[in-house]
């Protein structure tokens, strides 16, 4: 076992015990770094699972719920595709069903999938402050230090790899537009503060480089 996942297994023993579990925590975090680690993640990864549990924390203080939050986290790309569009909805569905079987209230997993699905398009609404965390937490990436940003990038093209590069520079040129004309790329203040203005640099560049 790695450092990381042996810190992440940790992590998810913790939360979850906390949240009420009745049943034994091991068993779903060895199934859920188990989906993490499948070989059709470049970007997708147990590496960025941290990254946005790192971020839910330092954003906590923001959310009504922040454990309602990290266990989003966790399932917010449990079920991961590239080439399918239905991931978020299946991996909401997981999370309802392992969250059941686990113990933990109904209402608790019925907030976790709905903060689940909201990462298809990062769009919480106004005044939803665990949707906004969460949304944030997984677009942090995006205003990272330009190295940083590159190596995401060139993981996301990694696993995207079967798409022609004509159609993917065009999608991923417009999906990088979508993000541009965001009024508001982040919710909560402090990740407005700590990532837009790099973000958009960012994705500037990225455009530009992809002749969009």
């Amino acid at each position: 076992m790695t450092v990381m996942t042996a810190s992440l297994s940790a992590r998810w023993h913790d939360l979850l015990t906390r949240c009420g579990a009745t049943a034994d925590p091991a068993p779903y975090a060895e199934d859920l770094l188990g989906r993490w680690a499948e070989p059709q993640r470049r970007y997708h990864t147990t590496a960025h699972l941290a990254a946005v549990l790192d971020v839910v924390d330092e954003l906590a203080g923001h959310a009504e719920d922040a454990d309602a939050v990290r266990l989003a986290a966790w399932f917010h790309d449990a079920v991961y595709r590239p080439d399918r569009s239905e991931n978020e909805e299946r991996s909401a569905a997981l999370a309802v069903r392992a969250l059941h079987e686990a113990g933990l209230a109904p209402e608790l997993a019925s907030e976790v999938a709905r903060l689940v699905r909201l990462t298809v398009g990062h769009h919480p609404a106004e005044g939803d402050r665990n949707g906004e965390v969460l949304c944030d937490a997984d677009l942090a990436v995006l205003g990272g230090m330009p190295e940083q940003y590159a190596a995401y990038a060139a993981a996301v093209r990694e696993e995207y790899a079967f798409v022609p590069e004509d159609a993917f520079r065009a999608g991923r040129a417009a999906i990088l537009r979508q993000l541009l004309d965001l009024p508001a790329l982040y919710r909560t203040p402090e990740a407005r503060e700590r990532y837009d203005a790099a973000a958009r640099r960012n994705l500037a560049g990225e455009l530009l480089l992809l002749g969009g």
